[in-house]
Parts: structure tokens; C-alpha cells; sequence
């Protein structure tokens, strides 16, 4: 069992449980800011992230996603879960938190370039665009977007966005 846990600043609790593991396990913490002393200190606007394919069980990314990217930029958001998918181990799971758009820090915050509403994740599973595409006005993006993750967990709490996916590989894509 091995955990990644983006963004972390100076918090190491881990929101989310996965299968009911509350506790963390062989932790891995990332932030860009060396004072937070996380594990790695790396950008997460810089793609590829610095690990290995297959290398985590468990991805946490709790309020960080929104400070990375910016809206409307479709080819860093795709790149971006590509990536996660890419270093989680088949079935692992992606968790995390990010304000929903009408809460006041979805935009409230000058760090905050995005924002990423429940709708966007259904462009992450591959089998819904065979089921929408040339149906619903969903648009394709299967000529960059590959990966492929089925949502295991979407939930509205106060103020923010709960969701949890699970890395589907190989992938389902279809064309």
C-alpha cells in the first residue's frame, strides 16, 4: 500500500478513507512550497509528475486542484488525470476535495485559476463518451484524453466537492 498526497501544505490529515483506511500508509507528500517539508517539492503544474507508472494505491488531493490549470484549458485537465492515472496502480483510487462553484473560495481566492464542477468527471470514464457522444451535447475529447476512471464517489458537503475515481486500466477507450 503506498499513498500520494498532492498539495499537502502543512496538513497531513487525510480527509478521505479509502475502503475504510483512516490512518495513512507508506505516505508520499508533495507541495510546491519547501517550508510545508513535504517529501518532494515539485510543481504540480509541471507534467509529468516526478514518479514512476503504477507507483501509488491511493492519490489525496485536497484543495489543490483548483490552484493548477486554468478554466477552459481542456489540454492541461486531460493531461493532468492522464498523469494521476498514469502513476496509480490498476484500481487505485484518486479522493479529494475542491470548492464548489458557488462557494465564496471558488473564486475568492487569487490563487484559485479553476474551478472543477461534478459535470467535468464525467469526461474522465471513457465508456460515457460510446454512450453520449453524438447523443447529448458532450463533447469528444478522445484525441487527447486516454485514461480512464469510473467515479466511485461524488458528494456536495458544505462548501466543497467530495469525489473519489478508480483507475480503470487498461483503459476502455473506444473510437
Amino acid at each position: 500500500m503506498s499513498e500520494l498526497l498532492l498539495g499537502c501544505g502543512s496538513n497531513r490529515v487525510k480527509k478521505l478513507a479509502v475502503n475504510g483506511r483512516t490512518d495513512w500508509q507508506a505516505l508520499t507528500t508533495l507541495d510546491y512550497n519547501a517550508d510545508h517539508r513535504p517529501d518532494v517539492v515539485y510543481d504540480m503544474a509541471q507534467l509529468p509528475l516526478p514518479f514512476a507508472d503504477d507507483s501509488f494505491d491511493e492519490i489525496h488531493a485536497y484543495e489543490c486542484l483548483e490552484h493548477v490549470g486554468s478554466q477552459g484549458d481542456f489540454r492541461f485537465f486531460f493531461a493532468q488525470f492522464s498523469d494521476l492515472w498514469r502513476i496509480l496502480r490498476p484500481g487505485g483510487v484518486i479522493v479529494g476535495t475542491v470548492p464548489l462553484p458557488s462557494s465564496p473560495w471558488a473564486w475568492g481566492d487569487p490563487s484559485h485559476t479553476r474551478v472543477i464542477p461534478k459535470e467535468s468527471f464525467v469526461f474522465l470514464c471513457q465508456p460515457q463518451y460510446t454512450a453520449q457522444v453524438g447523443i447529448t451535447p458532450m463533447s469528444d475529447f478522445r484525441f487527447c484524453y486516454r485514461a480512464d476512471f469510473d467515479v466511485v464517489h461524488m458528494r456536495e458537503k458544505d462548501i466543497n466537492l467530495e469525489f473519489g475515481l478508480r483507475a480503470v486500466k487498461p483503459s476502455r477507450i473506444t473510437i
